[in-house]
C-alpha cells in the first residue's frame, strides 16, 4: 500500500491513545488535513465514524471515550443527572439499557454518529444562574477511576439536575431512590446552587427529602442561603404519570 510522502499516520498510530475517537482538529496537529484523513479511511488506516471523526481500526469505543469528544465540540457539555450520579457510585439499580445523560446550558443536538452507537439523551436547560468560578470548579470535575478529562457533574449538582427530570424524563419513584444514596454533600456548594437553581420543583424537592433523609440540614440552609423556593404557597404539579405532586416551600 502506498502512501504520500509525508506520512503523518505512521505517528498517529505511534502517539495516538487506544480506544478514544479524535477530530479532524487532532488530526490536523499530527500533520493531516480532511483530504489525508479520507485517504486514510479509504485505504483501512482509520476508521471514519462521523463527519470529522475518526478512530484508530479495531478500537472499541466507549460511549465516555466518545462524550469526551463532543466536550470539545459543545461548551458546558458534561455528564450530568443520574448518569453523573452513577459514576460517583450513587445508583440505585443496574437498568438493562443505561442510558447516559449530557447536559449543557443550551440547546444542542447529539450528532448521529454518537446517538446510533450509544443509547443517549441531551437535556439542555438553563438550571442554574451563571455560577462563580469557584463554584464551577466545585461542581463540574473528573471523578477518581473515571476517564481523564470527562466533566462529570458532582453529586450535589447531579442531584439537582436529576430532580430537574422528575415527571419528565425521571419517575418520582426512582429519583427518590436514588437520592437516598446521597451522602454527605458540600453545605457550601448545595447553598450555592440552590440559590442559583432555576426549577422551584428541584429546589422543594430536594429540600423536601433532604428532611426525610437528613442528607442536609434544612433550616441551617435557609439561615445561610436565599434559597429559590419560589412563592410561599405549596406547589403542585401532576406528573406524567398521573401522580400528583405537592410540594411545601421549604419541606
Amino acid at each position: 500500500m502506498s502512501f504520500p510522502a509525508q506520512n503523518p499516520i505512521k505517528r498517529l498510530l505511534h502517539e495516538m491513545p487506544r480506544g478514544t475517537p479524535f477530530g479532524i482538529e487532532e488530526l490536523a496537529r499530527h500533520g493531516a488535513d480532511a483530504r489525508l484523513a479520507s485517504f486514510y479511511a479509504r485505504s483501512g488506516w482509520l476508521v471514519r465514524l462521523g463527519q470529522g471523526v475518526y478512530a484508530l481500526p479495531g478500537d472499541e469505543i466507549s460511549a465516555l471515550a466518545a462524550a469526551r469528544l463532543l466536550q470539545s465540540r459543545v461548551e458546558g457539555l458534561h455528564v450530568g443527572g443520574k448518569s453523573a450520579l452513577a459514576l460517583r457510585g450513587i445508583r440505585h439499580n443496574l437498568p438493562v439499557r443505561e442510558v447516559l445523560v449530557l447536559w449543557a446550558d443550551h440547546r444542542f443536538a447529539l450528532p448521529r454518529w454518537f446517538s446510533d452507537r450509544y443509547p443517549s439523551r441531551a437535556v439542555s436547560a438553563r438550571l442554574f444562574d451563571p455560577l462563580d468560578a469557584d463554584l464551577e470548579r466545585a461542581t463540574v470535575s473528573t471523578p477518581p477511576g473515571v476517564l481523564e478529562g470527562l466533566r462529570v457533574s458532582s453529586p450535589e449538582r447531579a442531584a439537582l439536575e436529576l430532580l430537574h427530570e422528575v415527571g419528565v424524563h425521571e419517575t418520582l419513584e426512582e429519583a427518590r431512590a436514588v437520592f437516598e444514596g446521597l451522602r454527605n454533600p458540600r453545605t457550601e456548594v448545595v447553598g450555592g446552587l440552590l440559590s442559583k437553581c432555576n426549577s422551584v420543583k428541584a429546589v422543594r424537592l430536594f429540600l423536601a427529602w433532604s428532611r426525610e433523609t437528613g442528607a442536609v440540614d434544612v433550616d441551617r440552609l435557609r439561615a445561610r442561603f436565599e434559597l429559590r423556593v419560589g412563592s410561599s404557597s405549596r406547589w403542585v404539579s401532576r406528573m406524567s404519570d398521573g401522580t400528583l405532586l405537592q410540594l411545601k416551600p421549604y419541606g
